[in-house]
């Protein structure tokens, strides 16, 4: 497999075209930009990553691809598995921190921002401790295990006068932005429906099975990108929704969080969303976009790689098919520096706080109609 650098991948030339084309065809409000890859700021922005479990290790790598970012501190609460990757990294020991003394990173001026990279109910604690250490924030999806949760990490860096987003990488993945902008500018004709799944079989013994850490199931960890592409897609907000799950409870899996979800929502131009997620079985990742011209599929839509849109217009016309080539980790290159340019040009997040707490809104009221409570 070839390692895709920043040389080569400028080759493909698939940068310069997306970004051209999406530039003027989709709507702030969603950000959904694919990030010059090649713009350096003047400075790079220093990253604390909170948390070194396996996404950790993905941004870690997707950073250290950046001429925009670098990782300049660590939080674990294991300190010889922190000095192992400070010294791989050529982070110094003092910029190594326990969750127990992070805070003192407000002296630390090599760090500009952190990365939340702890299990769901941790998300909240954590981002408010780096706001008020003076530090801007890049938290994993989901944003927080209760709408709360959020609207208080919304208000703490506001006070603090630092930048919030929330990683939804796939907002700054190319093809998506191109899928966006084939659908606002009429390939397909008037939309009508989108189908979108994404599941896996998951391991016994995971924090993402416990209530208490992970706030929820599968629709809290993967089906919130199948919610998240319905809302990018019409560009449009929901407007009800009718849900369903099936937990087996033979299987001890899932004695706390729900097995399998799947929902239907509606927007207000009349478009309808069939959505699926599983924690019990491989559900490949993919949405169909079905329009009155022609039909547009990604799949696989939210991987780390190998990301194909596929285009029909008619029976008779060919597939039009495309893949982006940039490999794991370059997804999380792109969030990372999509942050640094918003802290270096002070501007506004696209993939916001705000934007988080919408769908954790959406979140809460798919598990109420499922039968599931609310968050």
């Amino acid at each position: 497999m070839r390692t895709i650098t920043r040389r080569n991948f400028a080759r493909t030339g698939l940068q310069v075209g997306v970004a051209g084309l999406a530039a003027g065809a989709l709507p702030r409000s969603w950000g959904l930009q694919p990030g010059p890859a090649g713009t350096a700021p003047g400075k790079k922005i220093g990253y604390a990553v909170i948390g070194l479990g396996e996404i950790a290790k993905h941004f870690v790598g997707g950073v250290g691809m950046s001429q925009n970012s670098q990782i300049t501190g660590l939080v674990s609460g294991d300190r010889a598995k922190a000095e192992a990757q400070a010294a791989r990294l050529g982070i110094p020991k003092t910029s190594i921190y326990s969750y127990q003394d992070m805070d003192r990173m407000r002296e630390n001026t090599a760090i500009d921002a952190v990365y939340v990279a702890l299990p769901n109910s941790m998300h909240a604690e954590y981002t408010i401790r780096a706001a008020k250490a003076g530090k801007h924030v890049l938290c994993e999806k989901p944003m927080a295990v209760s709408v709360v949760e959020c609207q208080q990490m919304i208000d703490a860096c506001k006070a603090a006068k630092v930048k919030l987003m929330i990683a939804y990488r796939m907002q700054y993945e190319p093809l998506t932005a191109e899928a966006i902008a084939r659908i606002r500018s009429g390939e397909i004709g008037d939309v009508r429906s989108i189908e979108a799944a994404f599941g896996f079989d998951s391991k016994p013994g995971v924090w993402r099975l416990q209530k208490k850490l992970a706030g929820g199931g599968c629709l809290m960890d993967v089906g919130i990108y199948c919610l998240n592409a319905t809302r990018y897609l019409t560009g449009e907000e929901p407007a009800e929704f009718k849900a369903f799950q099936t937990t087996h409870k033979d299987d001890s899996r899932f004695a706390e969080v729900e097995e399998t979800v799947s929902w239907t929502s509606q927007f207000p131009s009349g478009i309808l969303a069939s959505c699926s997620t599983t924690y019990a079985g491989q559900m490949p990742g993919f949405f169909k976009v079905t329009g009155t011209k022609g039909v547009l599929e990604m799949g696989p839509a939210y991987s780390y790689e190998g990301i194909t849109l596929r285009q029909t217009e008619g029976e008779n016309k060919p597939v039009r098919e495309k893949t982006n080539p940039e490999k794991d980790p370059m997804q999380f290159m792109r969030e990372a520096d999509a942050l640094a340019r918003n802290i270096v040009d002070n501007t506004a997040v696209k993939a916001s706080g705000e934007e988080g707490m919408r769908d954790l809104g959406y979140i809460s009221r798919i598990y109420q109609s499922a039968g599931l409570g609310s968050l």
